[in-house]
């Protein structure tokens, strides 16, 4: 094996989603040995985002398809790779670290490895760019938005809910990482559903349950109450739905460190403020996860438009009805892309990197 294949490992992992950027303490390389055997990490080379046969990815490897196949199955226990099953067949693709091998890592997170990710996040990976497009999108509260407006099914948590065939629930990669580093969220922690095929590979890996709509709609219900912001992924049906505090997410832990976040991350709405109402109780300050609520002179509260991702978590707990989200300008408004390839192309465009191995781009 060469001596530097971790180093063409992060190489190819930065070329997908949020990237996978080198550090001066390397810290990253120390990540991918704890995930990846050398021979795993020589696979993944050979991968694209695209669902796979093991005889497909043998015969571009020039390798013996038994092999692949068995290093395969050993990548998806491992949450390394995605693994697909439709009756006989079996299909596998390579995914990002973020939205993709960190959040497999349920069953495998220790406190070396929660500290490692912390130190990462901290020293790169919640660096977004200026222009940056996040992997995950936030929708509004359901009570939040004013009935008069029609809201689009895919910024309905409940509809997105409903039009699933499978859903199950998984614990929060995120807040089970903090726990191990000792940061305590009281928040709960089963909240992340998986849908479809997803939810297959979640269940098969035992890192997550399957569940009926009704117990999705109330575990919803549930997040709401406890002021989590529900973050789907960043496409009109997506394979995943988060609920996120400010404490622990990746992805609103990097929006606070980002003095725009309301330019990278895709949301129709905005809070408004009634300054005649307002009772500057400072129960929206609270809620909001973002830091996009503070207060004027007069103790009145102010929204920041420019960090306000439209979550809607202060409209909901406003005593004096305050705080409402209308929807953004007609020239404003943005849908999310149609699939994983076309948000996965977006982010990689804007990036400047490609979605295709290095391996098969040098020859």
């Amino acid at each position: 094996m060469s001596k530097d294949i971790y180093q063409q490992l992060r190489e190819q992992l930065d070329q997908y989603s949020l990237g996978f950027p080198a550090t001066e303490s390397g810290v990253e390389i120390k990540i991918l040995k704890k995930m990846f055997t050398e021979e795993q990490a020589a696979m993944y080379l050979d991968m694209t985002l695209f669902l796979e046969t093991p005889e497909g990815i043998a015969e571009r490897a020039g390798m013996d398809p038994e092999k692949v196949s068995a290093v395969l199955q050993q990548m998806a226990k491992d949450g390394l790779i995605f693994r697909h099953r439709k009756g006989d067949l079996v299909r596998y693709a390579a995914v990002p670290f973020v939205v993709g091998s960190y959040e497999f890592q349920l069953k495998n997170m220790d406190e070396e490895y929660a500290r490692l990710c912390d130190q990462y996040m901290d020293e790169a990976l919640l660096n977004f760019d200026q222009d940056a497009d996040s992997p995950m999108r936030t929708i509004p509260v359901n009570q939040s938005v004013d009935g008069s407006f029609p809201v689009a099914a895919h910024d309905n948590a409940m509809e997105i809910l409903k039009r699933q065939k499978k859903i199950a629930i998984a614990e929060c990669i995120c807040r089970v990482q903090q726990h191990k580093t000792g940061n305590m969220c009281t928040k709960p922690l089963e909240v992340c559903f998986v849908f479809g095929s997803h939810a297959d590979y979640y269940v098969e890996n035992g890192l997550a349950r399957m569940i009926p709509l009704e117990e999705a709609l109330q575990i919803q219900e549930k997040c709401q109450e406890y002021g989590l912001v529900n973050q789907p992924f960043n496409v009109v049906n997506p394979g995943g739905m988060c609920n996120c505090c400010g404490c622990c997410c990746g992805v609103l832990r990097a929006l606070k460190k980002h003095p725009k976040p309301t330019e990278i991350v895709l949301t129709n709405f905005q809070a408004v403020v009634d300054a005649e109402l307002c009772a500057a109780c400072g129960d929206c300050e609270e809620r909001c996860q973002v830091l996009a609520i503070t207060y004027d002179d007069d103790g009145i509260a102010v929204v920041d438009e420019d960090r306000c991702i439209g979550c809607g978590l202060c409209v909901t707990t406003c005593p004096t009805e305050a705080i409402t989200l209308k929807p953004v300008s007609e020239d404003q408004w943005k849908t999310p892309p149609a699939s994983e390839q076309e948000l996965f192309a977006s982010i990689s465009a804007k990036r400047g990197t490609s979605l295709a191995p290095l391996k098969m781009a040098a020859k």
